[in-house]
């Protein structure tokens, strides 16, 4: 999954493709780098990050998605509002990816499963403005596992199928570095909650703090894709679904290693 943001400050890359021309282009480019879905999103969900209106997040997304859908681009759309997802859907949006999980907007599943197409369900447990005072765990595989089972639940309770659920244990989304790590290491135990698991690791902070600087300096942003397409290698060697990451041609290579260390141990 490679991420288009439509947006002036995602935390990696805001502003570069915030032009309507430039994100189309960008998820082509994407495409031919060899990415099987481009996922578009109009809202920042950096640490800190102020909520766009309704207005402004279909004015950035609506158009992107569909221009790259009528040229045959799968695509997906990254938003917390069901009504963003509901005008993706209508313009070619073939997923639907909820950093929320549905907890943003109550009326999210009821869409999904009107709508019929696959639901990213992430671990969350609240908006980027205050989602790091919310990093408190005691066994953090443990409780991120069963609140994705909770939200699950009741996701289904509304209507949406089993069939439609993918999940994603939310990385740096209300988690600290080990917490991150214990995921990452962890990755069959969520498997167990019988769905297909994305994973989004790319140019995250837990990264850049790994490859931090004698002085203690995080690595910047852009400089973390090579460790990203190392976590995307051992994502997919443990049965990862999806991963989705800024530069895809790298983690398309690591993708395809994995494959090949899979299939040398008979696995």
């Amino acid at each position: 999954m490679g991420v288009v943001n439509v947006t002036p400050d995602s935390f990696s890359d805001g502003g570069q493709w915030f032009d309507e021309g430039a994100a189309i282009r960008h998820g082509h480019e994407l495409v031919r780098q060899g990415a099987d879905i481009v996922d578009v999103g109009g809202e920042s969900t950096r640490p800190g990050a102020v909520r766009v209106s309704l207005e402004e997040e279909l004015a950035r997304v609506v158009p992107v998605i569909r221009a790259l859908a009528a040229d045959g681009v799968p695509v997906s759309v990254d938003t917390m509002r069901a009504e963003v997802a509901r005008a993706a859907v209508a313009v070619g949006a073939g997923l639907v990816n909820d950093v929320s999980g549905g907890l943003a907007d109550p009326e999210m599943a009821r869409v999904v499963a009107d709508t019929g197409v696959p639901y990213v369900v992430m671990h969350w447990r609240g908006h980027s403005h205050d989602m790091d005072t919310r990093a408190v765990y005691t066994d953090v595989v443990t409780e991120v596992r069963e609140e994705l089972a909770k939200r699950i639940g009741l996701i289904l309770a509304d209507g949406v199928a089993e069939e439609q659920i993918v999940i994603d244990p939310g990385l740096g989304f209300a988690k600290r570095s080990e917490h991150n790590w214990a995921l990452m290491a962890a990755l069959g135990d969520l498997a167990e909650l019988g769905h297909p698991l994305l994973i989004g690791a790319s140019r995250k902070r837990f990264l850049g703090r790994l490859l931090a600087g004698s002085d203690g300096t995080p690595r910047p942003f852009g400089r973390s894709d090579d460790a990203t397409a190392a976590v995307t290698a051992l994502a997919a060697r443990d049965g990862a679904w999806c991963v989705r990451v800024h530069q895809v041609a790298a983690n398309a290579d690591a993708v395809r290693v994995a494959a090949a260390w899979t299939r040398g141990g008979g696995r």
